[in-house]
């Protein structure tokens, strides 16, 4: 790759390095960080060609100069140069090579099998189409109702004979279907049964599972109630959903499936980083709930002290400079 990162290419010297560089073919690139892309290099004595994602790119002359054994012993690279000086700031993934030049039917076949694993990967951005719904929280309490709504959540009806189960917690998804829409994403049709009148149960998805699922990048989709009928548009060609209830152990305000999902905070503990805020109110005031406010110099105002323990300054997310008068009084404040 060039140094923009603009171009692909394949090049070689003659045996004895006699020679210039000779570069056989060149691809014209232009990708985006965390996307997964599939590249094929063939090469024989009569023809060169790269394939991107599964197509061919461009072609160029066969190969007429091949490495020495003395470079050969010394085996090859991937992500940087022998040094390490010059690296590739990406993740390599799946390395195969052949001993024959990959027609474009094998190669397309290739792609076809591995391209839908990468795309729901987790460091994909393909996982990061499912985004959470904007909640509507409560905050007329001391410990604030905060991920609440229908979220992303379209109702459609209710079912017409209702299942309960045999508490608020006993609940589950039925009745699936989905339809892929021609601008790539999907509708989920489902129903949420079981559990009691007057609950409303979370809807989470994600696009790429992992063990254990708590591991996984998962968004809140909204809320739901018993025997009714929602309709999902999910913007990823697969994806998994699950219901959360509204258990909430520690009572600040989320729910355990909520803290153990997507904010990924201790259900059995109200105040996860130890900092006297609520996990809950972390969330309402777009604080990082795992992260101690008390211990990260960004997320506070640090005051300044003289020799004489006069306040002189206020450095943080609250900076200035403080005037003080001969007897060390604060008289001022500027921010």
């Amino acid at each position: 790759m060039d140094s923009g990162g603009n171009n692909l290419f394949f090049s070689a010297q003659t045996n004895d390095l006699s020679s210039n560089v000779t570069t056989y073919v060149t691809a014209p690139i232009s990708w985006a960080t965390n996307i997964f892309h599939f590249i094929v290099l063939t090469y024989c004595a009569t023809n060169t060609a790269i394939y991107l994602d599964g197509v061919l790119a461009t072609n160029g002359p066969g190969v007429t100069a091949y490495p020495g054994w003395n470079v050969l012993t010394n085996g090859f690279f991937i992500g940087s140069d022998s040094t390490g000086i010059y690296q590739a700031h990406g993740l390599f993934n799946s390395l195969a090579t052949y001993n024959y030049p990959l027609d474009s039917t094998d190669i397309q076949t290739i792609y076809n099998w591995e391209a839908y694993i990468y795309e729901i990967a987790p460091w994909s951005k393909g996982s990061e189409n499912i985004a959470s719904a904007s909640s509507k929280p409560s905050t007329n309490f001391v410990t604030p109702d905060v991920i609440t709504g229908a979220g992303n959540l379209q109702s459609v009806g209710q079912v017409s004979i209702p299942v309960y189960g045999t508490n608020q917690y006993q609940v589950w998804v039925t009745n699936v279907t989905a339809q892929a829409l021609s601008n790539g994403t999907v509708n989920i049709k489902f129903a949420i049964e079981g559990g009691l009148a007057g609950y409303y149960y979370d809807v989470f998805a994600t696009a790429a599972l992992q063990s254990p699922i708590t591991n996984a990048v998962w968004a809140w989709m909204g809320q739901g109630t018993n025997s009714g009928i929602y309709l999902l548009n999910i913007p990823s060609t697969a994806a998994f959903l699950i219901l959360g209830t509204p258990l909430d152990s520690d009572n600040d305000g989320l729910t355990d499936a909520y803290e153990l999902l997507v904010s990924h905070t201790n259900p059995n503990v109200n105040d996860s980083n130890l900092d006297g805020i609520l996990d809950g109110w972390e969330i309402l005031l777009g604080l990082n709930p795992q992260i101690s406010n008390l211990t990260t110099p960004s997320q506070r105002s640090n005051y300044g002290y003289t020799p004489a323990d006069w306040l002189n300054g206020v450095t943080g997310i609250r900076s200035g400079s403080i005037t003080n008068d001969a007897e060390g009084n604060v008289l001022q404040v500027s921010q």
